[in-house]
């Protein structure tokens, strides 16, 4: 699976980093799936959805800021939470809901 993450803080790519392994640290169109920080980048996730509709968009960003959360699901992520629980299993995070 190929995944690529939006992220600019040092911190969160060391994080994912180490969780996932061979996640691109620039939006690539031959991502499945697409990883985006909300405290630093909400308003890609109208322009990847637009130019990459089959992607999985994964967006995770701070509990309290409710109007990004939202703005990202109406925007057509496929998953929007909280970075605690992003961060407690990044490659868990992104994985296909069973159904």
């Amino acid at each position: 699976m190929i995944v690529a993450a939006t992220t600019t803080d040092l911190m969160d790519r060391s994080r994912i980093g180490s969780s996932i392994p061979g996640v691109r640290f620039d939006l690539d169109a031959s991502a499945e799936v697409v990883i985006v920080d909300l405290a630093r980048g909400a308003a890609q996730v109208a322009e990847i959805r637009t130019a990459m509709p089959s992607a999985r968009i994964v967006c995770y960003g701070p509990h309290v800021d409710e109007e990004a959360a939202n703005a990202a699901r109406a925007a057509g992520a496929d998953v929007v939470m909280p970075r605690s629980r992003f961060f407690r299993d990044p490659a868990a995070a992104i994985a296909p809901a069973e159904r």
